[in-house]
């Protein structure tokens, strides 16, 4: 009898790359806790890819892992700078390249874990040339920020790019900035540039496995939202940016500030809201990523997406058949 056997399966005979894993998803979609439990199996370490877990003293409204879970399954690329200092896109496609090839040298499976698409799409895809910054226009456009307002150089940058228009939050001034300096320099919008990727940068130097973990009711994800919401607030978050704006080198513009819960906290402890209202705007806030998260994993064509919460055999069925007598544990 004749077995028939897939292009898919002939390309993963020959493919002789390292074997890694990205466990992908929303936030609060279960991904630490599944990483983790494979990463404890297979006696290997998780890569984060969250571009909040890079900073120190972001623990609480970042749902840092805790002792526990970093001692069952060691985290990289956690902790790595200060909430003040820089840490690029690009700095972490460089690094988590390094800590990948570091696990692969001791035999281990890496597992990348996380829920920033731009810092995946940046390992795994490649970053494109991007014109470098020019001083001198950089300064126009701040003095434009201060005399127009973001909105404005928003609603420009969306006319120009709506592809960036409707990736890049109308309140990230940073990012905005970014795609406007690219278009002045270049004439190119940015997401032009980006779309370009690994183009001539070879293939990826590891062979991986997407998964993808998304509970299929939304409003089952939307409850987990809301419920690790009220678990930050009860260990003490508030008191968490409360030190951190206490820092003279922390403000409100940085990167890490602008996080997801962190920026609604800082607004509220500024005034902004009462308790209520600013619960009501931290869950909001939180949903609208998960969206956007969502949004982005709909575009990884050669992902495998699971519910972690029905369909967890399947998931470790998946990585089983991928990581073959590794995965046998």
């Amino acid at each position: 009898m004749q077995t028939l056997i897939s292009a898919a399966d002939v390309d993963a005979r020959t493919d002789l790359r390292p074997l890694a894993v990205a466990v992908m998803g929303p936030t609060a979609s279960g991904k630490t806790a599944f990483a983790a439990d494979w990463a404890e199996r297979l006696g290997t370490a998780i890569v984060s890819v969250d571009s909040a877990l890079v900073y120190r003293r972001l623990n609480i409204g970042s749902a840092k892992p805790d002792a526990e879970t970093l001692r069952r399954a060691p985290h990289r690329l956690i902790d790595v700078r200060d909430p003040h200092e820089p840490f690029s896109v690009a700095d972490f496609a460089r690094d988590a390249l390094v800590e990948m090839r570091d696990l692969a040298a001791q035999g281990k499976v890496p597992i990348l874990a996380g829920g920033t698409g731009l810092y995946f799409k940046a390992l795994l895809e490649g970053l494109s040339e991007l014109p470098e910054s020019h001083a001198p226009t950089r300064a126009q456009l701040q003095r434009e920020l201060e005399e127009r307002g973001l909105a404005a150089l928003h609603a420009e940058m969306a006319q120009i790019d709506p592809a960036a228009g409707a990736r890049i939050h109308a309140t990230d001034p940073q990012r905005t900035l970014r795609a406007l300096e690219v278009f002045r320099l270049s004439g190119t919008p940015i997401s032009v540039w980006q779309a370009r990727g690994r183009e001539g940068a070879g293939a990826f130097p590891f062979r991986v496995l997407k998964l993808v973990l998304a509970p299929a009711e939304r409003s089952v994800l939307h409850a987990r939202i809301e419920l690790r919401f009220q678990q930050m607030l009860q260990q003490g978050f508030l008191d968490e940016v409360r030190q951190l704006r206490a820092d003279p080198r922390i403000h409100a513009d940085l990167p890490a500030m602008r996080a997801v819960g962190y920026r609604q906290a800082w607004q509220h402890l500024e005034g902004a809201s009462n308790e209520e209202a600013f619960f009501e705007q931290g869950v909001a806030a939180t949903r609208h990523l998960a969206k956007r998260q969502l949004t982005w994993l709909r575009s990884q064509n050669d992902a495998r997406w699971f519910d972690p919460l029905t369909q967890r055999a399947l998931l470790d069925q998946a990585m089983r058949v991928f990581l073959g007598r590794q995965g046998a544990v």
